[in-house]
């Protein structure tokens, strides 16, 4: 296959496009180099269609540590095992923006595969990736509705900055990743300081700008690929067919679609399906296609009900539950739920009900992190998701997080990150758990509101709590929508657009939009985010009246921490050979000492005994002598010339025979004795460090 190379200039920097050299048995597959970055987007699909009710789509993000040069620092595992959570949520960010433009009547398998080849440490990999992915798709015979393209928007020193460096993006106030076609924005994921609405639309407004660029060029590309897309795979509509089976369906789907309760609403709809099903086989007892007719079945349920939210939605304001389009379910808030819990926190929303834990520990309890981004470091806040089937009322199996629970977990954890105080303010490591004991409608929002009840309730001094709010819609055939508040049930399912928004009562902290259609124009997110903050505020309304402010005290449950800080040249002391020294406070303490290269010295204890004895033991082994500082001590050794006297355990002056009194003494031992205590007060610390120590009175203070 021939080689191509195609190249332009986006925003200060080369992104360069390169078809035919790799991966060569793929449908489509391209090279995008964006910097030094570089990643290979390969798209397949299988050749016969699957057993399914649903279109089976895969996208993976694939991390490879040799891209930056480095081999990973596990002492046993070298090679890459499961993605890190980066990586998920980058394959998800890619998932939400190309799944939409598929026709989702295909049954074959479609996978894309995003493979991070070469890593500059300035471009994130996952921008060139979702461009990387439409790409593929596009010059392959994979029937797709792109191209789409996303853009990263930071601001630096109030400057919006497209495709923001990891260094801008550390300085800036917010990171915003938006995405679509060059028409509509279909998926937004941000993270934001407390930021204005207007602040952020006006950010989603400037990069959308920018995403015609990247579509004008990859359909530049996939016009001279030329290659034909294989519709046979989109399995064909019977209209006539859809028509009587949903005239059918209408007058069941009224009663069922509009009842209040959950259980009752899902037991409804599989009996209007068996319904169906049975109505059908009877109508067309004997036709030689009824088996495929059987197998559309789901689809037109589908759309039947879709149809039907979507009219009562548009022509009454008529919500499933009865609820006007901005009203909010009934929501209650407790605290202090778990009697020995740091903290906790139970929020519910309709029949949502997320149960948030805080658990507060020694700064030694931080996470170590290390992908193919990020070099080993520490994280001291964690948010997690935890989503067991009982939940939704199905049996399952209960384990490790999946990618919707790796998702939503980080999604609530980017929503309260800005409330964290700084470490040298609160040196805790803090970990939340959202566990979600009920859900019908934006669990990962409830979990921001639970987790700031227990923030609170554990008397972590966070500025103000925050909420999260879930917003959909609904658009007609005539650009008509209707923006619906704090969706559910048949509303997220057969709506338009999941909108999660989080923050205070002064601004964003996180973001995520992903739609079902083309997408929103600007115009109808601006009015989404207006219409979520009031929502917000309500929310925000219950919770103050549940917990107003941060308790004064940390629960008697948590562990306190103390900052000392010392000579970071007498850290190899505090720690001794082979962690003598530290290992001994320790044992005889019961409290945990973390340290830090600069000399701060962290002593998390139960009780304040155990702190008094700990930091008494430190600061006796880090002390440097201050002029001026008095001791009792303890005479050690006598010369002719004066006298060694302990003044703290491993510390020893000297007391010149000139210091020992006012009167003149000949030698030293006629007044002293080895053993004997004495009262000293530093004079000076010589050049060569050495410690001089007087007994004589301070003329300015008294006697000693």
């Amino acid at each position: 296959m021939e080689v191509k190379n195609y190249s332009m200039e986006f925003n200060g920097r080369k992104l360069s496009v390169e078809l035919g050299r790799l991966a060569g048995q793929a449908n489509g597959s391209c090279r995008v180099q964006y910097g030094n970055t570089v990643v290979l987007a390969v798209a397949t699909m299988s050749e016969n269609p699957k057993e399914s009710d649903y279109f089976p789509l895969m996208v993976d993000y694939e991390e490879r540590y040799y891209a930056a040069g480095k081999i990973k620092g596990s002492k046993w595992i070298k090679r890459e095992t499961r993605p890190s959570d980066e990586a998920i949520l980058s394959g998800r960010l890619i998932d939400r923006t190309i799944r939409p433009r598929f026709d989702q009547s295909i049954r074959n398998e479609v996978q894309v595969v995003a493979l991070v080849l070469s890593f500059d440490g300035e471009n994130d990999p996952d921008i060139p990736a979702l461009f990387g992915a439409s790409l593929a798709l596009m010059i392959s015979d994979i029937p797709f509705d792109g191209p789409v393209a996303g853009v990263r928007i930071g601001r630096v020193d109030g400057k919006l900055v497209i495709n923001p460096t990891y260094e801008q993006r550390v300085a800036g106030d917010f990171d915003i990743v938006v995405s679509g076609t060059e028409n509509r924005i279909n998926m937004v994921e941000a993270g934001a300081n407390i930021i204005p609405e207007k602040n952020i639309i006006e950010a989603i407004e400037f990069g959308f700008k920018e995403i015609k660029k990247l579509s004008d060029f990859q359909k530049k590309i996939a016009s001279e690929a030329g290659v034909e897309k294989k519709m046979s795979v989109i399995i064909p509509t019977d209209g006539e067919f859809s028509k009587k089976a949903a005239e059918f369906l209408n007058p069941i789907l009224e009663k069922v679609v509009y009842t209040a309760d959950k259980q009752a609403y899902y037991h409804g709809l599989e009996s209007a399906k068996k319904s169906l099903e049975e109505h059908v086989s009877a109508t067309y007892q004997g036709d030689k296609n009824l088996g495929n007719k059987l197998k559309k079945l789901p689809a037109i349920f589908d759309e039947t009900v879709s149809q039907l939210v979507h009219k009562n939605v548009l022509e009454k304001d008529k919500r499933p539950d009865g609820r006007k389009p901005d009203e909010l379910r009934n929501i209650s808030a407790e605290v202090a739920v778990l009697p020995q819990a740091h903290g906790s926190g139970l929020f519910n929303r309709g029949s949502t009900q997320a149960l948030s834990i805080l658990t507060l520990a020694a700064p030694g309890m931080e996470q170590w992190i290390e992908t193919m981004e990020i070099n080993l470091t520490k994280k001291r806040f964690m948010h997690h998701y935890v989503f067991p089937p009982f939940s939704v009322g199905e049996v399952g199996r209960m384990g490790g997080a999946g990618r919707r629970e790796i998702g939503h977990g980080a999604l609530a954890e980017r929503a309260l990150l800005p409330l964290i105080p700084e470490k040298t303010k609160f040196p805790y490591t803090i970990r939340l758990v959202s566990e979600i004991l009920s859900s019908n409608g934006s669990s990962s929002m409830a979990s921001v509101c639970g987790s700031s009840l227990a923030l609170m309730d554990g008397g972590v001094p966070i500025p103000a709590p925050a909420a999260g709010i879930a917003m959909g819609i609904m658009l007609g055939d005539k650009n008509d929508y209707k923006i619906l508040t704090d969706i559910q049930g048949p509303e997220d399912y057969f709506g338009d657009m999941d909108l999660k928004v989080a923050g205070t009562k002064d601004g964003v902290t996180a973001m995520q939009m992903d739609v079902k259609v083309e997408g929103v124009t600007a115009e109808i997110l601006e009015k989404a985010l207006t219409q979520a903050r009031k929502a917000r505020l309500e929310i925000l309304e219950v919770m103050d009246k549940t917990i107003a402010a941060p308790r004064a005290n940390l629960s008697e449950h948590a562990p306190r921490i103390e900052i000392l800080h010392i000579n970071p040249e007498k850290i190899r002391s505090l720690i001794g050979p082979q962690g003598k020294v530290i290992n001994d406070i320790i044992n005889k303490t019961g409290v945990e000492i973390d340290i830090e290269q600069d000399g701060s010295v962290f002593v998390s204890a139960m009780s304040n005994d155990a702190m008094e004895k700990a930091k008494g033991m430190i600061k006796e082994i880090t002390y440097e002598a201050v002029t001026g500082d008095e001791f009792d001590g303890k005479v050690t050794r006598l010369f002719e010339f004066g006298a060694m006297v302990e003044f703290m355990p491993g510390h020893e002056g000297l007391v010149h025979v000139s210091e020992i009194s006012d009167r003149r003494i000949a030698k030293p031992s006629d007044v002293l004795k080895t053993g004997q205590v004495v009262h000293v007060r530093v004079k000076n610390i010589d050049s060569y460090g050495r410690i001089n120590l007087t007994m004589r009175p301070d003329n300015e203070r008294g006697n000693i």
